[in-house]
């Protein structure tokens, strides 16, 4: 049985209404932590926060510590897509491109989301000596990926951001790493086609999509006292699709 030492630490969950981030959640509920969940969905247990709004997030994360008094981890989950091609060329003219508002929507949620949330946290970790950064990532970020030139720009920065901040942060005691999920079950993945979804499946070396909790799964190590030297580095939950292309 892994002893994780969650039981009473304080987890701070972006993008935690659904898919991964509310498996997320429930996970790390589970195991004993006191969970604050953000997202823009109103639901049971969620505060409203948009982590691109600055103020806001101070705001937020300021009640998180006058509440608890601390925050021991924090897991940038909160993400969009908004995917087309770079420039979409049919019948020997170009039929559409990825519009500016598309590309910027993105890099909004997916990196300064990611940034707000990280630079708030930050102080409060330094001061008690200790804490566990952990963001989400992509497979793609690793490797690219059609009609996602935004997406893949987001999480390529972030993977660029976590080995940034691992340099940065160890020396106050603060663990930054990431994880690069492939095609997870989720409800953004459940709008694509059935054939293409199929497709992804027929290339997994282990034959399916992933599931939520098994994401969660890997943030949960991360967090947990089992992973207390692993620092900086990119974890791929992808059940072997990148060697299965």
């Amino acid at each position: 049985m892994i002893e994780t030492g969650l039981a009473g630490k304080v987890v701070l969950v972006t993008g935690g209404a659904a898919g991964i981030g509310r498996a997320t959640v429930e996970r790390f509920t589970s195991e004993g932590a006191q969970v604050v969940a953000w997202d823009l969905t109103e639901g049971a247990g969620i505060e409203r926060v948009d982590v691109t709004d600055e103020a806001a997030v101070a705001a937020a994360t300021e009640q998180v510590v006058e509440r608890f008094g601390r925050i021991d981890v924090l897991i940038n989950n909160a993400g969009i897509t908004r995917d087309a091609q770079l420039a979409k060329w049919k019948d020997g003219e170009l039929a559409s491109t990825m519009s500016v508002a598309e590309f910027e929507s993105v890099l909004a949620v997916n990196l300064k989301g990611v940034f707000l949330p990280t630079r708030a946290v930050v102080p409060v970790m330094i001061r008690q000596a200790g804490g566990v950064i952990l963001s989400a990532s992509s497979v793609v970020g690793l490797y690219g990926n059609f009609g996602q030139t935004n997406y893949v720009a987001t999480k390529a920065g972030v993977i660029g951001m976590t080995r940034t901040w691992a340099r940065e942060l160890g020396r106050w005691g603060i663990r930054v790493n990431a994880v690069a999920p492939g095609f997870i079950a989720t409800e953004m993945v459940a709008k694509m086609p059935a054939k293409v979804t199929e497709g992804i499946a027929a290339r997994t070396p282990l034959g399916r999509l992933g599931r939520p909790e098994e994401v969660a799964a890997v943030y949960l190590w991360l967090a947990s006292n089992e992973a207390s030297f692993l620092h900086g580095a990119v974890i791929s939950v992808d059940g072997g699709m990148v060697i299965g292309t």
